[in-house]
C-alpha cells in the first residue's frame, strides 16, 4: 500500500469512519460511569484476542450482571473465546475494585473527567489499571471519543506503518518509550496525508481486517 492507495481507501471509508466515531463520542457524552466501565473492560479482554470475541464476552457478562458483580470463577466461564481467560478474569475483578469509591460505586467516568487531556487520561490508566498498556488504553480512549491525538499500535497498524515507510520495522518489543516514538511518527504522517489520527487508525486497520468495528 502506498499513500495514493491510502487516500483512495480513506475517501471510500470516510463517511463510515465518521459515523463510528460519532457513536463513540456519544458513549462519553450520554453514558454513565457503568457505560464507560464496559468499554474499559472490553479493552482488558482484547490483547492477543479478536475484538469481536472480546466484545461478545463483555456483552454476555453485562447481560448476566456478572461484569459488575461476578467473582473470578463466575466470570471466567464466559471468557473461553478470548486468550488468557484466567488472567483476564482476575483483571476484570481488580478493575472493578480499582475504580470504585468508598461506597462501592463505580466512578471511572468521574475519575477521567477530572484529568485535563487524553494523554493524562492514558497515563493514569496505564499506571493504575492492571492488564492495560499504552495500546489498550489508547484503544479505550478512542472508543469513548478521545482518540484524535492517540495511536493504537496493534499489529495491523504497525504492519501498515512499515508498508508506508513511516517506520522501518515492527519492533520486537514495544516499550513505553518506543510506543511514544512511533506515535509521534504516526502523528507527523497524519498531518502529511491530512487524515486525522483516529480516522487514520481505522483506515490502516481496515486494510488487514476488512471492516470497521471497535
Amino acid at each position: 500500500m502506498d499513500i495514493k492507495e491510502l487516500k483512495n481507501s480513506y475517501k471510500n471509508l470516510k463517511l463510515d469512519i465518521e459515523k463510528r466515531l460519532d457513536e463513540f463520542k456519544l458513549i462519553w457524552l450520554e453514558g454513565n460511569n457503568e457505560d464507560i466501565f464496559v468499554e474499559l473492560a472490553f479493552c482488558i479482554l482484547t490483547p492477543q484476542s479478536k475484538a469481536k470475541n472480546a466484545w461478545q464476552a463483555i456483552t454476555k457478562l453485562k447481560e448476566t450482571g456478572l461484569l459488575f458483580n461476578g467473582n473470578e470463577e463466575e466470570i471466567v466461564e464466559y471468557l473461553n473465546i478470548v486468550r488468557f481467560k484466567n488472567t483476564k478474569a482476575k483483571n476484570l475483578v481488580l478493575l472493578r475494585e480499582t475504580i470504585k469509591d468508598e461506597n462501592g460505586i463505580i466512578i471511572i467516568k468521574d475519575i477521567l473527567d477530572r484529568l485535563e487531556s487524553p494523554i493524562k487520561m492514558r497515563e493514569w490508566i496505564v499506571k493504575n489499571i492492571r492488564g492495560i498498556g499504552y495500546k489498550e488504553a489508547s484503544h479505550f480512549l478512542r472508543n469513548i471519543g478521545f482518540g484524535n491525538k492517540l495511536a493504537i499500535l496493534d499489529r495491523h497498524i504497525l504492519k501498515n506503518l512499515v508498508r508506508l515507510n513511516v517506520i522501518e520495522e515492527i519492533p520486537k518489543t514495544l516499550t513505553a518509550k518506543k510506543y511514544i516514538k512511533i506515535e509521534e511518527k504516526m502523528k507527523e504522517f497524519s498531518k502529511k496525508v491530512n487524515i486525522e489520527m483516529d480516522h487514520l487508525d481505522f483506515v490502516l486497520w481496515y486494510q488487514e481486517a476488512g471492516e470497521i468495528f471497535k
